[in-house]
């Protein structure tokens, strides 16, 4: 459990997608509001200070669509993978813990996978440039751009700088 409350420690306000084996477990509160929100089982794993630790989990091929139900609940999610495998974990001893570490902290508003987007939403483009100099330039307006081309590459440069595209999720989110 240390590890695990370390690692909650560096996201306390998001729930904490932590990666065991074939499963992502949540603990404490967390398993407590991801039960509640998913209709999955909450059940306990050991004690901490003398009490049961609530636990859920889900199943690693699935998680994806349990995170669109905990994002469209408006909920912060901070997912934390093995870093290394069990066997790269016991070549530094025989009872040594499986590195983790967040790898990606998802909210409403900063979904990209079209699997968690809500189809037929409002989506819209900011355009941005960075490099030398960019702290100047004024930005336009945030335009729209229609689902279709969404596919489609876009790799600009303007005036020598990188430039990009951020999605910006209209859709009221509580991030």
């Amino acid at each position: 459990m240390a590890q695990y409350l370390s690692i909650k420690h560096q996201q306390p306000d998001a729930l904490l997608f932590f990666r065991m084996g074939d499963f992502y477990e949540l603990f404490f509160d967390d398993a407590v509001e991801a039960a509640r929100i998913l209709d999955i089982t909450l059940t306990s794993r050991g004690e901490h200070d003398g009490k049961p630790i609530p636990m859920a989990g889900v199943p690693y091929h699935a998680a994806e669509g349990y995170l669109a139900r905990l994002i469209k609940a408006g909920c912060r999610v901070a997912v934390c993978e093995q870093t290394e495998s069990p066997a790269e974990a016991k070549k530094r001893g025989s009872k040594a813990i499986v590195n983790r570490e967040i790898v990606r902290i998802v909210t409403p508003g900063t979904l990209t996978e079209e699997a968690l987007l809500r189809p037929g939403r409002g989506r819209r483009w900011l355009p941005s440039r960075w490099g030398q100099g960019a702290r100047k330039v004024r930005l336009p307006s945030v335009m729209s751009r229609p689902e279709s081309s969404m596919s489609r590459p876009w790799t600009p440069r303007v005036g020598g700088h990188a430039a990009g595209l951020a999605l910006v999720g209209t859709s009221g989110c509580r991030c």
